[in-house]
């Protein structure tokens, strides 16, 4: 997909972080641009500062299909068309770092629901139109490097993300199978300055733990180092947007977990017991890098 003026853009998670970003560069190419996210407030701030763009602003909670339907429909009744969808809405539920038998059933819950359903649920509502519209589209899912590793930490959210990987390379098999003009690309970062790991006050009343658990102690002591040369939200979406424009499925944002992904890779191919790293550790090393570029 090369030429973006005068086309729409449909973007969840839109109020903050890389869903923000991708509004101001979708803008600043000349796109309409569909702004959705459950905090509609943030997600009508961002669209007002999109000077000259014409926007329209949901409310809508991905893990909700009918929710995701309600905003395929006003998206095809304001501009006609959809030609780039970016299925990006994404939370982490608080004490990620817990051991996996740790995590409440409403933990659970909440992850799949807007970290995997929330894909599906785009997919459902927004590829049968574009595919019947016939014209050239893109389809950006915003996964993470958490999709491509393992270990004991995160295992909610990288889980929810492992599979989302799966679905978004069925997503690119199945247009290519049926002759689809839409391309895909899997946007997946690594550590980016947004709110993601502040997304406990987004959580649903119905889905609240009886207690917030605490953080793990040694990503405490290190959370301000590590954001301080994390990658900003405005270069992952020019990342994003550079991946699209090119055709190309894998958009990572860093190198920093290719060991990682390599080893888990190859105790898969050896059939060997796995062998883990840090996440942690791995951010770390990210942020460092980062800072003596």
């Amino acid at each position: 997909m090369r030429d973006f003026a005068g086309k729409t853009a449909v973007i969840t998670g839109a109020a903050s972080g890389i869903g923000a970003a991708l509004a101001a560069k979708a803008a600043a190419l000349g796109m309409n641009v569909v702004l959705a996210d459950v905090a509609v407030d943030g997600a009508g701030a961002v669209a007002q500062g999109l000077v000259g763009a014409q926007t329209l602003v949901m409310q809508c909670d991905v893990s909700d299909e009918g929710s995701v339907m309600r905003l395929a429909d006003a998206a095809y009744e304001r501009f006609g068309a959809v030609d780039l969808l970016c299925n990006n809405a994404g939370i982490v539920p608080g004490g990620r770092h817990r051991l996996v038998w740790e995590y409440t059933a409403s933990d659970w819950q909440w992850s799949i629901g807007v970290n995997l359903y929330g894909v599906t649920h785009g997919l459902r509502a927004f590829v049968p139109r574009m595919i019947m519209g016939g014209r050239p589209a893109h389809i950006l899912n915003t996964a993470s490097v958490a999709g491509f590793v393992s270990g004991s930490g995160s295992a909610c959210y990288g889980a929810a993300k492992h599979a989302m990987v799966r679905v978004t390379e069925a997503l690119y098999a199945g247009l290519q199978q049926v002759g689809a003009p839409i391309g895909v690309t899997m946007l997946c970062p690594g550590l980016v300055r947004t709110q993601i790991y502040e997304a406990e006050r987004l959580r649903p009343a119905a889905l609240a733990n009886a207690e917030r658990p605490a953080e793990s102690a040694d990503l405490d002591a290190m959370r301000d180092d590590l954001y301080r040369n994390a990658l900003g939200p405005e270069e992952a979406a020019a990342m994003a947007f550079e991946a699209i424009e090119q055709g190309r499925f894998y958009a990572f944002t860093t190198d920093a977990f290719d060991a990682a992904i390599r080893d888990r890779a190859d105790s898969i191919m050896s059939r060997a017991n796995p062998t883990f790293a840090s996440i942690v550790e791995m951010s770390r090393m990210e942020s460092l890098s980062r800072a003596t570029k």
